[in-house]
């Protein structure tokens, strides 16, 4: 069964930091390229984060560049994403997805909660 299961959400004060979390199951997760993605409220989702393998290459928003970073833990199934000096605008659900091809697996979200 597939699976992909994001965690490490909360309340945070701003200036303060999170890790999100995205463990997958039942796909070969290590050959997917994984992004993180945001919603907030009354907002269109925007691509946060990618990593790609080989060689793990990374992008990332304008808006969250030298805060945020992307890695992955092959061994463990797992991606991360460091959320460093946050603030009140990165309040959003994130999610994970899971990318191959035309496949893709999505997570079901946690929420990030940044008070001023």
């Amino acid at each position: 069964q597939v699976q992909v299961v994001e965690s490490g959400g909360g309340l945070v004060q701003a200036g303060g930091s999170l890790r999100l979390a995205c463990a997958a199951s039942g796909f070969t997760f290590n050959t997917y390229a994984v992004s993180w993605y945001r919603q907030a409220p009354g907002k269109e989702r925007e691509l946060v984060a990618t990593i790609i393998d080989p060689g793990d290459s990374t992008n990332y928003a304008e808006s969250v560049k030298g805060r945020f970073t992307i890695s992955r833990n092959n061994a463990k199934d797992t991606v991360y994403l460091q959320m460093n000096s946050l603030k009140p605008e990165d309040t959003a659900v994130y999610y994970c997805i899971a990318q191959w091809g035309t496949t893709n697996y999505w997570g079901q979200g946690t929420q990030v909660t940044v008070s001023s």
